[in-house]
């Protein structure tokens, strides 16, 4: 799993801290978690869900001041907006505690979304006002008041309450019209099972409900975290148009190099199983989530230089213990040819002056070397198989179509 630290601005310009906790291979699809378990995000990452995971406006390492559930909902759309841009919409919204009710209000201004997972959410966002206690009354009766959440201070106004109080949640659950997953525990001390009841109720098919447990409403046990980031996952597969992502076999054992839809310039290498990103760096457009071409070949030659060492110094039985290689490539105006690798090398081990000079020898000697000094011939032909194009948007239509059938379904059976 790769983990990338993202940030992005909310709605009145202040920077909200975020990570993107990512497949080793290419996504099966993208998520984003409101108010997200790590333990959760990375599990999905590891089931080939991508992850965009943030902090609210005023949490954590976010900005600004805590507003509000109104500003937990934009922020969710602000933040799909980004991924959009990014070229990672998502297409699964997933929730935990009021993480999850933020999910269900503002599942239906994100066009992208055909799928919402909440984990112990409240039914009501007035819930979040039972959370503070004694100093409920305070904030009534003095218009506002030092409050901990999470053991950190914040100042709480009768705006923020009043914010609470507004939401019709249960009226935006009944017209989600996305397929809907509730996962809640029955022994959540936090946010009652009833809860869960009500928001499966209220919504219409196709819902699922999924008990988990004797977990904690924090899923603090790694198991119980482990376990709803699998079936999130293997619920998600029914409802999101998300390829297996097995590597493809090039013809002839050739490298295969594959656009992934992630940003502009994101590719996915694959050769003998295994796998990495080639990318461009972010201030010419790329995601920089991988090495430019350029890197990869001045890689090929390092990777070279360093084995065809490895390979002379222990067929000599020479006290070669490590090597180290690096090297940049410029491309020089006036020089011809115009580009240079330059390529630094380090040996370690107790080797005297004669063997040292002879490996630097030998280190011209690499095929890699011999290729770039000496040029090469290119050809192109037509791939053999074009792999086949994905209509998103008519993937999208089939599935509201499925959903209304299958709603009109339930309705004609009396089913709740």
């Amino acid at each position: 799993m790769r983990s990338e630290k993202i940030e992005f601005a909310n709605a009145a310009g202040q920077k909200l801290a975020a990570r993107l906790d990512q497949p080793d291979g290419a996504a099966r699809a993208y998520a984003l978690f409101a108010k997200a378990a790590v333990r959760i995000s990375r599990a999905l990452a590891g089931l080939g869900v991508a992850v965009l995971r943030f902090d609210f406006t005023g949490l954590g390492d976010s900005e600004g001041e805590l507003t509000g559930f109104s500003a937990n909902v934009q922020d969710l759309v602000f933040a799909a907006r980004h991924m959009e841009r990014l070229g990672r919409a998502p297409a699964l919204l997933i929730g935990h505690s009021l993480g999850g009710s933020a999910a269900l209000a503002a599942a239906g201004d994100i066009a992208s979304v055909r799928a919402v997972a909440t984990i112990g959410a409240p039914a009501e966002v007035e819930h979040v006002l039972k959370l503070l206690g004694e100093d409920l009354a305070r904030i009534e009766a003095e218009g506002a008041a030092e409050v901990k959440i999470g053991g950190r201070p914040f100042t709480i106004g009768r705006d923020f309450l009043d914010d609470a109080r507004m939401h019709d949640l249960l009226g935006r659950v009944a017209h989600l019209r996305r397929a809907l997953l509730v996962l809640h525990s029955p022994a959540d001390a936090v946010v009652g099972i009833e809860n869960a009841s009500k928001i499966f109720l209220a919504a219409r098919h196709p819902k699922s409900f999924v008990s988990l447990d004797d977990a904690d409403h924090l899923l603090t046990r790694g198991e119980d975290a482990d376990y709803a980031a699998a079936v999130i996952a293997a619920w998600a597969g029914k409802y999101l148009p998300m390829s297996v992502d097995v590597p493809a076999e090039a013809p002839d054992g050739a490298v295969l190099v594959e656009e992934t839809g992630a940003g502009k310039f994101q590719v996915q290498i694959s050769a003998h199983g295994s796998r990495l990103f080639a990318d461009e760096p972010a201030d010419v457009g790329g995601l920089g989530s991988g090495l430019s071409p350029y890197e990869l070949v001045s890689a090929g030659l390092g990777a070279c230089t360093s084995m065809t060492l490895r390979l002379y110094a222990e067929r000599k039985g020479w006290p070669l213990t490590r090597t180290r290689v690096a090297v940049r490539h410029d491309k020089i105006t006036g020089q011809s040819p115009p580009d240079t690798f330059a390529r630094q090398i380090g040996l370690e081990g107790p080797l005297d002056a004669k063997q040292t000079a002879r490996l630097f020898e030998i280190a011209d000697k690499c095929p890699v070397h011999r290729t770039l000094e000496g040029g090469s011939r290119i050809t192109t032909e037509p791939f053999p198989v074009p792999p086949p194009a994905v209509d998103e948007r008519a993937v999208a239509a089939e599935a509201d179509e499925h959903f209304r059938d299958m709603d009109a379904e339930c309705r004609k059976a009396g089913a709740p």
